[in-house]
């Protein structure tokens, strides 16, 4: 894990590209895309191995377990659609069921998930909570926590990795689930979308605190 400051506040990038902000007890995931390999199979995409689902709520157990959070906000696109929310299975259902149980959960719209699912928890269209708000795309106004963009970037010579973009008034989550791909940090829309001197946070075993990758 790694601990920096964003606008008052003091948040923590964690390995699996959750972020932990420890006054809160508050656990902030982005992009779950729960079910992506049924809504691929089902509109007669390419087949992924069907574990997915299973793979990211491993990843959000351990989080949960390991940090303690009494509090959940997952930033949108949690399902790969509404359908695919429909169409989980009973042990994804009873396993989100107790993730959630005394917690106080939200869900966030996403564009693939735009409305209310049947889940339990709170649905909002974004979040104020303090000084942050936090919604699916960013590029509104204010101290904004936002994903979406499921941003990645890399060092010389090595893959890419999920990364935060942390810039002054905006904060990009990397995409949390099994099979979701990515934005290269150094991709034009993140010039106007995070601002000059941004910085990057690869995830992985050590995240790594970098300056935001430009293009060559």
């Amino acid at each position: 894990m790694l601990s920096f400051t964003f606008g008052p506040t003091n948040l923590t990038a964690l390995a699996s590209g959750a972020l932990l902000w420890p006054a809160e007890s508050l656990l902030c995931v982005s992009d779950l895309h729960l079910g992506k390999s049924e809504r691929m199979a089902r509109r007669g995409g390419s087949l992924l191995p069907p574990y997915e689902t299973r793979a990211t709520l491993e990843k959000l157990d351990l989080d949960l377990e390991r940090t303690g959070a009494r509090r959940v906000i997952c930033l949108g696109d949690s399902f790969d659609d509404l359908a695919a929310a429909e169409g989980l299975d009973e042990e994804a259902r009873l396993w989100l069921t107790r993730l959630m149980a005394g917690r106080h959960w939200v869900w966030i719209e996403g564009n693939h998930d735009p409305g209310p699912v049947d889940l339990g928890g709170a649905h909002r269209a974004e979040m104020t909570l303090g000084p942050l708000i936090f919604r699916h795309e960013g590029g509104g106004m204010g101290l904004e926590i936002s994903g979406h963009y499921h941003p990645k970037a890399s060092l010389a010579g090595r893959g890419a990795r999920p990364c935060f973009l942390i810039g002054k008034s905006r904060l990009i989550l990397p995409a949390y689930g099994a099979y979701t791909g990515g934005l290269r940090a150094e991709h034009p829309r993140f010039d106007a979308l995070i601002g000059p001197g941004a910085r990057a946070v690869l995830t992985g075993p050590t995240p790594l605190l970098i300056p935001r990758p430009r293009r060559s």
